[in-house]
């Protein structure tokens, strides 16, 4: 089995995993939403309860200030897989907040939806992001993912309104390391849509090719 190389604290990685069996994770909006905001509940080194405990801490007003153990930089989510762009803050901060997430969705989903068993793929999977360049294009194409296969699918949201200014309010991610580079948020709006059309063509051609 192979394993995960070693997450360094302030390196880049692309996580990602998907639902057994290809199957949907999110059933509806409620899901959706649940699974987004476990994206921070599960992002914090201290112990925590059931998603249900946490909900109730919001309601009291008795969350405590968070610690979290990774930094998102990109992330979309999808009808039955995600992807994530993260750095570790804390050793074994991957590791710890992705079992976290793992853990607490499927507790909700399967009580929710009354079954059992396992709701993931396995293990997530991931890889190094070994330069600058394969950090911007990665950014571009998990911002884009949303669109990719899925039609604009109202079970699906990415990070993309974050980059573009769209979202006042509650953010999850870290963009500064990527819009520094750009001269305005247009610029890579227009970066994210070049990319998001090679992809695609890319896609056809290998279609064509296998054909």
């Amino acid at each position: 089995m192979r394993k995960h190389p070693p997450f360094v604290v302030g390196e880049y990685y692309h996580v990602y995993n998907r639902g057994t069996d290809k199957r949907n994770i999110f059933v509806d909006e409620r899901d959706l939403h649940r699974f987004w905001e476990s994206l921070f509940d599960f992002n914090q080194t201290d112990p925590i309860g059931s998603v249900y405990e946490l909900s109730f801490e919001k309601k009291s007003g008795k969350v405590s200030k968070r610690k979290p153990l990774v930094q998102f930089i990109a992330y979309c989510i999808n009808p039955n897989h995600f992807h994530f762009l993260v750095t570790p803050l804390k050793e074994r901060g991957i590791e710890r907040f992705m079992q976290r997430l793992g853990n607490g969705y499927t507790k909700y989903f399967n009580n929710r939806h009354k079954r059992s068993g396992v709701l993931f793929q396995g293990k997530f999977k991931s890889r190094y992001v070994d330069s600058n360049e394969y950090l911007l294009h990665l950014s571009a194409y998990i911002n884009a993912n949303d669109k990719l296969g899925h039609r604009m699918s109202k079970l699906s949201k990415s990070g993309m309104k974050e980059f573009s200014g769209e979202i006042l309010g509650k953010k999850l991610c870290n963009t500064e390391i990527i819009l520094d580079q750009f001269e305005n948020k247009k610029d890579y709006k227009d970066f994210v849509s070049s990319s998001f059309e090679d992809i695609v063509l890319r896609k056809e051609m290998l279609k064509e090719l296998e054909n």
